[in-house]
C-alpha cells in the first residue's frame, strides 16, 4: 500500500465521519492515524483504514498543526475552501 506522509490533509470516505477533513499524524502500513482537533485531537488519534480516505494535495507545516486550536482552524479553512469550489466549480 502506499505511504502517506505526516501533515497531509485527507477526507474520510467511509463511517460515521464521512466527507470530514482530518490530518494525518502517522502511517502504519494499512492505517492511518488522524486528527481533527475537534473529536479527534492530537493526543488521541483515530486508526482509519487507507482504503476509507480519499489524499487531498494539501499538507499541513508542524506550526499549523502544534496545538488542536490551530489544526481546527487551518482544517474549517480547507473544508470551507471545498465547499465553495463544489458550489461553483467553473470560477473564471
Amino acid at each position: 500500500m502506499y505511504t502517506v506522509e505526516q501533515g497531509r490533509v485527507v477526507r474520510s470516505k467511509a463511517g460515521h465521519d464521512a466527507g470530514e477533513f482530518f490530518v494525518v499524524v502517522a502511517d502504519e502500513g494499512n492505517f492511518v492515524l488522524l486528527c481533527n482537533g475537534k473529536e479527534r485531537k492530537l493526543d488521541s488519534p483515530k486508526r482509519k483504514n487507507k482504503r476509507h480516505v480519499a489524499v487531498t494535495s494539501q499538507i499541513l507545516s508542524e506550526t499549523e498543526m502544534q496545538t488542536d486550536c490551530r489544526l481546527r482552524r487551518n482544517l474549517n479553512k480547507i473544508g470551507a475552501t471545498a465547499k465553495e469550489e463544489r458550489k461553483c466549480p467553473n470560477k473564471i
